[in-house]
């Protein structure tokens, strides 16, 4: 699969916001790898098209995609599970999530914008150049990861990172962030982001309602953040928040 934006560099797209946490941005949507003496784990893996992106930010940091130890998904959307079913197939790499997202990643049920809606809205040139670049991206054409499972706290304490997951339904309704502890760090998925095609403004902001399964609960949902010790913010979408987890949300919630 040959997708590639020309002005794409892992080097310049590649960042090491924490000691160890490696936050990657792809040409519409993120993914992290995090590394400690123990190994590496991957969140996230981009739209399918991205996979090659992937791979590369993968051996730039100087480690071999087939070392991963587990892929985590913070939700089953296409363009944060497009390289899951490659990793699963090619590397047997565990592909974990939220046993109430676990549906979802095997592609047995859809919490996904639908075109209708998107359709509707294709007269905005943002929303025009978003959904081309969605169809190129090969998010029509997007392999589920089968072979997914459910994770447990003891599977991911004994992850690089030791991720923890904290439940936020309302993106879908098995979405979740991924804190990380020991990097003072927090992957948040969709949750809420610093930026989007779509949108006009940069910094902390809830997605377009029609990307969340249930947009109240949504935000409601990042409530379960409140009071978490996190100095950095790692979006799904936008750049990566150098800045505390509390001031974010405040900013969110303005």
């Amino acid at each position: 699969m040959k997708h590639r934006s020309p002005a794409w560099d892992p080097a310049t797209r590649t960042s090491e916001p924490s000691p160890g946490v490696f936050f990657v941005e792809g040409p519409a949507s993120n993914w992290i790898v995090v590394r400690d003496e123990t190994g590496f784990i991957i969140i996230d893996g981009g739209y399918p098209a991205d996979r090659p992106l992937v791979l590369e930010s993968i051996r730039h940091i100087g480690l071999r995609p087939s070392d991963a130890k587990a892929m985590l998904i913070t939700h089953g959307h296409v363009d944060h599970t497009g390289s899951a079913a490659y990793f699963s197939d090619t590397y047997g790499t565990p592909i974990l999530c939220a046993p109430e997202e676990l549906a979802h990643v095997q592609g047995k049920e859809k919490h996904q914008v639908t075109f209708g809606q998107v359709i509707v809205r294709a007269w905005r040139p943002r929303v025009f150049r978003w959904l081309a670049h969605v169809i190129k991206a090969g998010a029509l054409k997007a392999k589920p990861a089968t072979d997914a499972q459910a994770w447990s706290t003891a599977t991911l304490e004994n992850l690089p990172g030791k991720p923890e997951a904290v439940p936020l339904p309302g993106h879908t309704p098995g979405n979740v962030a991924l804190l990380l502890p020991e990097a003072g760090a927090v992957a948040v998925g969709d949750s809420f982001v610093s930026g989007h095609p779509l949108s006009r403004i940069n910094g902390p902001q809830m997605l377009h309602p029609m990307f969340h399964s249930d947009p109240g609960q949504a935000l409601a949902a990042t409530r379960r953040l409140d009071g978490m010790d996190a100095s950095v913010v790692l979006p799904g979408h936008g750049p990566a928040l150098r800045m505390p987890l509390a001031d974010a949300l405040a900013a969110l919630r303005t």
